[in-house]
This record gives C-alpha cells, structure tokens and sequence, in this order.
C-alpha cells in the first residue's frame, strides 16, 4: 500500500490495520475532532479505493447490479450502494457521484481489486469500461459546514455530513496547503460513529445483511428490479426481522482502555459470565460524548436492558428498531 505524503507533515502518527497508509491523528485528537465538527479542515482518505466506470451505459449497467436506483442519477448528486452475495449478505459499499461522463466511487482500502473483478464478469455486451484510478486519485473529506472551495472539474459527493472529493494524487499536499488543518483517521471514525454510520468490515461479518444496520432506504432501494441477493433483502424487509440489529453504546468513562472490535456485549445483569450477546464493531473516544461504540446485538435484546462490553457498563441507544 502506497503511504499518503500528509505523513509528513507534523505530529503525524500513521493508522494501523486497515487504514494504514494515512493519519491516525497528528498529534490533537479532540483538537482534529472539533475541528471536523466546526467545519473547518479536511481528512486524508487516500487509502481508500477508487474505482471509476465509464460508457454510455454506465448507469444503466450498474442498477443491475447493486442496491441502488441509479438508472436516472442525476450528474453530481451523491449516493450508496451495495453490493450483496446471492445469500444477501453484504460484500461491498460503494459511495458514488456521476458527473456526467464518468461514475466514481471509493470502497474500503484494498479491495477494489475483488471488486473490479466482479464487475468486469458482469461486462457481457454492456458498453462500459471499469477502471481502478486509486494510484491516480486519492479521496479528501471537507466536514459539514466547509467553506473551502473545490475546483470544478473534481468529481464531488455532497452529503449530509461533508464533500468527499476525489483529487489528483499528485495534488494532495497542495490540497492540505490550502485547506488545513489536517485531521487523522480517528476524528474522522469518531464522528462516524456519533452520526452511527455503518462500515463494511468494521460493522459487518461474512453473514451481515442490509437491514442489521440500517442500510435500508439509504444504500438499498425497496422499489427497483432485480439485483444479487435481492430475494434476502425482499424476504426480510417483507415477512421478516433481521436476526441482529446495530446499537449506539455510551461506554463507561473510568475505563482506560477502549474495548476491542469484537469485544462481546453482554446483559449487564448477567455480568461478565453472561451469555454473548452481541460484538462491539468500533469503539472510539469523542470530544464530547466520551467513549462511545457501536455493536451488533441480538434483534431481541431489550432496547432498555444496560449492557456490558467485557468488564465495562454500556447504556444503549437504538439505531435499528428490533
């Protein structure tokens, strides 16, 4: 993996695991935090993927194939999609704009590649062509309420919580010039997890599907035709429950140490020996709210019940209704 040149710059410590590559923080976590919250700075995510997809049968070709209704996306308006194995569980996020000639998105570092390669056998006759564009661009993310102004011929995806540009790599360290302060990777998943947005490979497992963590609505369309692993999603959504349902937990701030992903999540009136519950998935400190996670939990857990992550109390707020 290729390191981002921001880790040069000062007080720049790197992330680790998945998002090696770039900034875990430089040096002012709560400082990074209030920042993004103010609206001021920017986040490096040039670690993650970039896949673009060109052809005037882009869109058209796409909407067969993951979770979204894309056949009408208007050129630069920002969604999310899915896509699913024929069992309906998730394999892959995609966050996508349009801008007119070429549709972009950017997926979890490293695994463009997995991606690309089902998409390039689902080609058939379609007049599309896919392309990974990660060594050519990196991704930048200006926070909600940014004033910074992007040039207009980037390829930009406004949502509620901020612009993710996707920039010329060898622009990166003019970009953070103009648009600093930089903040890392755990202001940025801090901020994540307050607005309990879902992250392929941190909220899910092999078994994970949409409506566990509220994807329904956002990154899957209930009124479009047909797509891999849509049989799982109509079942559910129709007849059904999901077995899991994402939380928001405020963890217990006398604790040191922020509980692992996959720490179990247990009653807490059935204490540390109490049967497994659920998992923690990310577990973050947050400038105001303290420790705080999400986790996966059984669907019939109590949405009052106070909960434990190992030795540490955990109140829960619901994300999915069980």
């Amino acid at each position: 993996m290729t390191s981002s040149p921001l880790l040069h710059l000062p007080g720049a410590v790197q992330a680790e695991g998945r998002d090696e590559g770039v900034a875990a923080h430089y040096g002012e976590l709560y400082g990074e935090q209030r920042a993004l919250a103010g609206g001021r700075g920017f986040v490096d995510l040039s670690h993650r993927g970039v896949v673009a997809v060109t052809g005037p049968e882009r869109l058209s070709w796409l909407h067969l194939l993951i979770t979204q209704h894309v056949t009408e996306l208007p050129a630069g308006q920002a969604t999310e999609a899915l896509i699913l194995s024929a069992n309906g569980h998730i394999e892959h996020a995609l966050y996508l704009v349009d801008d007119g000639e070429t549709t972009w998105a950017h997926v979890e570092p490293g695994t463009q590649g997995e991606l690309i390669a089902y998409l390039e056998s689902m080609k058939f006759f379609y007049r599309v062509e896919v392309a990974d564009r990660t060594e050519e661009f990196a991704v930048v993310h200006l926070p909600a309420g940014s004033i910074a102004e992007v040039a207009k011929d980037l390829a930009v995806r406004e949502t509620a919580y901020g612009r993710d540009v996707f920039l010329p790599r060898a622009e990166l360290e003019s970009f953070a010039a103009a648009h600093g302060p930089a903040a890392g990777l755990l202001a940025y998943e801090a901020l994540r997890v307050e607005g309990h947005r879902p992250r392929v490979g941190l909220e899910t497992d092999h078994r994970t599907i949409p409506h566990e963590l509220g994807w329904i609505g956002t990154a899957v369309h209930l009124q479009k035709g047909c797509y891999r692993g849509q049989e799982t999603v109509a079942r559910v959504h129709n007849l059904g429950k999901p077995p899991r349902r994402l939380v928001f937990l405020h963890l217990d701030g006398s604790e040191v140490v922020l509980p692992a992903h996959g720490a179990p999540v247990r009653l807490a009136a059935d204490g540390e020996e109490g049967r497994q519950l659920g998992f923690v998935t990310t577990a973050v400190r947050h400038h105001e709210l303290g420790p705080i996670a999400l986790a996966l939990v059984k669907r019939n857990v109590p949405v009052d019940a106070p909960l434990l992550v190992g030795g540490t109390a955990a109140a829960q707020e619901v994300v999915v209704a069980p």
